[in-house]
């Protein structure tokens, strides 16, 4: 498996100043964002990813993966970003999110994102990537890892993808459904995420409610050995991208970048120890 980290959380900084830290924290690679607000622009992707890519690789690391914000062929820069990765040499790519539109919907809604997937995988067939689908919790079509299975399960793995992500999962299957998620994506797995997130009572108006937040990977109640467990059982030797999203309303505390630099550096030290590399 390849470590590397997702720049978002860096994106005050340039491509080069996020490539110097996530070296010097110890990561192999990175996973560049290429959407709005991203370190590189679609609208600018032809140009500006080859310069970022080369880079980074200049700093001795990868782009094994982009980020990107895609939902469908048709949209105004898709093309242009499948084109772009596969340029300079990256195979796989993060798609972006169909929200969930509402009780009544949902069987609808799958059949919408079939026809949509089915102009991805003929766009990521043309120029050789894997477009995946990450299971991300809440009010998304990716929230529960089945649906993706069901969203994935007629197209070829090596075009449509799942990207997994064992803190989001645990977040909508706490006990069991995680790893029954990962059981039925095994196939499709091309993706992997690192987070953890923990539940946290609030009181609102008199109301007592409870909302989930980033935690640090030690102190976080995803099974991390288990999932490792099961990784090893179907051969996965994908990207691993560490999420640091330690700022703003969903983490635990809102750290400074120096402090989300240092809670990274011993987030890759634990997660590697536990996965045993």
């Amino acid at each position: 498996m390849q470590w590397i980290m997702f720049s978002k959380m860096l994106g005050t900084l340039s491509v080069a100043e996020a490539g110097e830290r996530i070296r010097e924290i110890g990561f192999e690679g990175v996973d560049l964002t290429v959407r709005p607000e991203g370190h590189v622009l679609p609208e600018n992707v032809l140009r500006d990813l080859p310069p970022a890519v080369e880079t980074l690789r200049s700093l001795g690391l990868s782009v094994p993966m982009i980020t990107t914000s895609v939902t469908a062929a048709d949209e105004e820069h898709t093309r242009n970003i499948f084109q772009a990765a596969a340029e300079c040499g990256i195979h796989r790519l993060k798609l972006g999110y169909w929200r969930y539109e509402g009780f009544g919907s949902m069987a609808a809604q799958i059949e919408e994102i079939k026809r949509k997937l089915e102009g991805l995988a003929r766009l990521a067939r043309e120029y050789g990537v894997t477009a995946c689908i990450h299971c991300h919790s809440g009010p998304f079509m990716s929230a529960d890892p089945a649906v993706v299975w069901v969203l994935l399960r007629d197209f070829d793995p090596d075009h449509l993808g799942a990207y997994i992500d064992p803190g989001h999962m645990t977040v909508e299957g706490g006990v069991a459904g995680w790893k029954m998620g990962l059981d039925l994506l095994a196939p499709h797995i091309r993706l992997m995420a690192v987070k953890s997130f923990a539940w946290f009572r609030e009181e609102s108006d008199g109301r007592v409610g409870w909302i989930h937040r980033l935690v640090p990977l030690r102190e976080g109640p995803v099974r991390w050995s288990e999932v490792f467990d099961c990784l090893r059982q179907i051969g996965y030797d994908g990207p691993v991208s560490l999420h640091s999203e330690y700022q703003g309303r969903h983490s635990w505390r809102d750290l400074s970048l120096d402090e989300l630099l240092e809670q990274t550096r011993d987030d890759l030290a634990y997660i590697r120890q536990v996965a045993g590399c």
